[in-house]
């Protein structure tokens, strides 16, 4: 009976505290934009680690298990800041310069304020050039990110059903 008690107030705690970690990651979070449900999962892949590599654990090679984790928290990390996709953008000012990517309000024809953006580049002379480089920049750094996306979610689904104790 005390055992039971005792179990009952030590899991009690712990469900506490775990609602305490994660309650400012949902309380700033939002419904519309998959990066939270990302950010949501790394952090509950950070906590599986950390207990992973505790003196709580009863797995074999719990030490492995948890670098493996870490290793998805990273490629995750590296993954949905959009690194591969923004690569596009540092090739071409390292080509053009670094106001290539900026972009002016123009203001429209109808007489209500209303404005529409414009890339810098294209009040250059070689805006056409530019133009082909940005899309063929940008279209290969998205090829890049699908193919980091895709390889990420591989590898945790190869190893996930390994990541318990």
């Amino acid at each position: 009976m005390i055992n039971d008690i005792t179990y009952f107030f030590r899991r009690k705690y712990r469900q506490i505290e775990r609602v305490i970690d994660f309650l400012p990651m949902i309380w700033n979070g939002f419904d519309f934009d998959y990066r939270y449900a990302i950010e949501l999962f790394e952090k509950q892949l950070e906590r599986t680690a950390d207990f992973m590599e505790s003196d709580k654990t009863m797995t074999v090679d719990a030490d492995k298990r948890a670098k493996r984790i870490r290793t998805a928290i990273a490629l995750l990390k590296k993954t949905y800041d959009e690194e591969y996709a923004c690569d596009y953008q540092n090739k071409l000012k390292a080509l053009y310069g670094d106001n290539v990517m900026d972009w002016r309000f123009e203001p429209t024809e109808y007489d209500n304020g209303s404005s529409y953006l414009k890339w810098e580049y294209e009040y250059w002379d070689n805006a056409d050039e530019v133009k082909r480089v940005h899309d063929e920049l940008f279209t290969s750094a998205r090829l890049k990110q699908r193919k980091a996306e895709d390889l990420v979610w591989r590898y945790i689904g190869h190893n996930i059903r390994g990541w318990w104790d």
